[in-house]
């Protein structure tokens, strides 16, 4: 998708169901974007831009997620592609453990 695709999705995501808070120190370095559902949170994206990684400004912005934004009584869910190791090994540092797979076969092209 290039950017223009990728403005207008977010906004139909804002405009429907989702909430999105913005982290930023001087400059904008990352967002979250989450929607309540009736017994959870569902986080679909939490992204730092890539030449702020590695700092541990995702784990601040998963704490003040759960500090200061979403009551601390409710159960939390984000999904993760089982290729993305990085991001596996990063929700399961802040307390995330593994609750199912999901497991697909491609359809067959003739």
């Amino acid at each position: 998708m290039d950017v223009g695709q990728l403005t207008e999705r977010m906004a139909g995501w804002i405009a429907e169901e989702y909430k999105a808070v913005i982290f930023s120190d001087t400059d904008p370095v990352g967002y979250a974007l989450f929607k309540r559902e009736p017994d959870s949170i569902y986080l679909r994206q939490l992204f730092i831009r890539r030449d702020k990684r590695r700092l541990g400004l995702g784990r601040h912005a998963f704490g003040v997620l759960r500090s200061q934004i979403w009551p601390s009584d409710v159960r939390l869910t984000v999904e993760v592609l089982c290729s993305n190791v990085g991001a596996t090994a990063f929700w399961r540092s802040v307390g995330f453990k593994d609750y199912f797979l999901a497991l697909e076969i491609d359809p067959v092209r003739p």
